[in-house]
This record gives structure tokens, sequence and C-alpha cells, in this order.
């Protein structure tokens, strides 16, 4: 028996074992399952498209359980150009969970849906033996005009732009559960800082900003920064990265450096990775600080095939996606 790898299944895995086995074809199915597309684009009216996007949560803190419920999926359908309207939410909980754990997920869930104007649907609720954790899985449904879908693609010259959180999803969730590691080099203070800082851990404010901005957007969560390379392969180009230019939080840093990690391809959740055509590319960033989000131009997709990581003013291949640290953090 060939065991599958912990985390995300890799690209090569799904084009073996997942792809091949995805029902009938559906004219419907403007884009389906495929690399680097972490939502589906369904023909809706003559006019608009639907986005769809279906996430677990699992293994995160328990304070962040409601939070995340709503926005791991939804993120993914903000950067596709839609606004996350409606959700379809399971919550399979272990027994001994308390009523309180539940009021206070959906208390947060529902707080979530207001600010953002989405609507529950449906799904299930239960408490089952053979589930060790909560665990929630989120559809979020939402509708886009048919021009101002925007997709995960580059064209020559565009800018890569990045929301300055790069790296903050291993480091909050390393303020939690290895929180006596990390004592030995942040105090309290700081710890609780990383363990609040787990509300900039969502795409969805960044990508309704940025939508009117951008050829394109990306979630960079697990592998990080390493999702360009699926941004290039389904797009022909190669791209070309300047490690001056990367913003990190100085607290993500120590707890990176502490670990011994580059910042490149450790998971990101919440980090938006904007294609912008050059014109653009001040005008998005200074509407996005407008709105309380920093950004930064990383580097830039180009016509050469190459994808260069430019360092100490050295050029070297920019590294693949092998193993997010994340995976191993949680219930260790």
């Amino acid at each position: 028996m060939v065991e599958l790898p912990p985390g995300k299944l890799r690209n090569e895995l799904l084009r073996e074992v997942v792809f091949p086995y995805l029902g009938v074809e559906d004219a419907k199915v403007i884009y389906g399952p495929r690399e680097g597309f972490d939502s589906a684009v369904l023909e809706y009216d003559d006019e608009h498209y639907l986005v769809i996007a279906t996430d677990p949560t699992l293994g995160v803190p328990r304070e962040t359980f409601g939070f995340f419920t709503y926005h791991f999926a939804s993120s993914d359908v903000a950067v596709f150009g839609a606004n996350p309207r409606w959700l379809v939410v399971d919550l399979l909980l272990p027994p001994g969970t308390g009523r309180e754990f539940l009021r206070t997920a959906m208390e947060d869930l529902h707080g979530e849906c207001l600010k953002y104007g989405s609507s529950i649907i449906g799904g299930h609720t239960g408490v089952y033996p053979s589930v060790s954790e909560p665990t929630s899985t989120t559809t979020a449904i939402g509708v886009v005009r048919k021009h101002e879908l925007k997709l995960p693609l580059a064209k020559p010259g565009d800018k890569i732009i990045v929301t300055a959180k790069v790296g903050l999803e291993f480091a909050v969730s390393a303020a939690y559960f290895r929180e006596g590691e990390l004592s030995k080099i942040l105090p309290k203070k700081e710890l609780m800082r990383l363990k609040r800082s787990f509300y900039f851990e969502t795409a969805v404010p960044d990508a309704l900003v940025a939508r009117p901005y951008v050829r394109g957007m990306h979630d960079a969560t697990e592998g990080g920064l390493t999702a360009l390379h699926e941004i290039a392969d389904n797009s022909g180009v190669g791209f070309r990265v300047y490690a001056e230019k990367l913003h990190l939080d100085p607290l993500v840093g120590k707890v990176l450096a502490f670990y011994g990690l580059e910042p490149w391809s450790v998971s990101s959740t919440g980090t938006l990775i904007a294609i912008t055509p050059p014109e653009n590319a001040d005008s998005l960033i200074v509407e996005l600080t407008k709105n309380g989000i920093l950004a930064f131009e990383l580097g830039e997709f180009t016509e050469e095939k190459d994808r260069i990581l430019v360092e100490n003013n050295e050029e070297k291949p920019f590294p693949e996606f092998r193993e997010d640290p994340y995976v191993g953090l949680y219930g260790v």
C-alpha cells in the first residue's frame, strides 16, 4: 500500500488519482477542477457566472473555528472577483463538545456573514464518535459579471503585488500550538499579538478592494508564494521575484528564523497574490493601503519561462513547494 502524504495533495497526485474521475461532462461548467484554480466557474445566465469553492476547517485553534469556517472558502470565491453570497456549512463535532463552543462558532460565523453580506443557506450539523476534533466544510458561492471574472492567469509584464501577510499563518499557528517553544524567543505580549493576528488570515477584504485593478488573484495558502509556479504554468510565462522587496512582519520573521525556515514556501493563507497590469500597480497599492491593507510589489511575470529569485544580487531558481512545515505544527 502506498500511503498518501499529509496535507493538501500535490498536483501530480491530483492528475493521477483524482482528475480522471470527475463524472459526466457538463457544458455549464466553464472551469472545473484544475491545478492552481481554487474555485469552479459555472454558467449562470447570459451576463453572469457562478463562482463556487469548498474548503475544510480543522486543526485550528478553537477560538478561530467560526472565523475560518467563513473565510477559507469565501477567500477562494473573492479572488475570482465575486462576493461570497451564499454558504453551505457542515459542522461535524466530536463527543463531549460543549453547547457553548457551538454557539460561539455560530456567532462568529454569523458575524462574518453580516460583515460581507453572506447568507448560510444549508448544511449539516452533528456529533459523531468517529470525529476527533471540530471539523467544518464550507461551500461558498458567489455571482460575478462575466467581464469581471478574475482568473489566476498572467501576461508578460504583469506585476506581482502581494499583501504583507507572508508566513503569518505559520507564525500564528506556532504561537498557539508551540507556545512553549516560542516563549524562548518571544515575550508574552508578542505571543498574544501573534495569536490575535488570525483575523488577518483572509483574502476576502483584500480581493474585494483589489478586483478593479487586477488581471487575476490567488490566495497563497499551503505552499505560500510557490503558488507563483502554478500561475506561471497555467499562463505560459516565467517570473522574477526580488528578495529585497519582500515585506515580512518582524514577529513572523522571528518565528521563521527560530525554525530555520525561508518565507517562500510556508503557509500564508490570507496573503493575496495580485496579478496586475503595470499601469495599475501603484494605484492598487495605494487603494489597499487606504483600506488598511499593506501591500508591496515583489516582482513581475516575464515572457522568458525562467522562474528566478534575485537575492543578494544573485539569480537562482525560485523554490519549489515540496513540504509545508505547517502540517507538522498542530496536534504535536
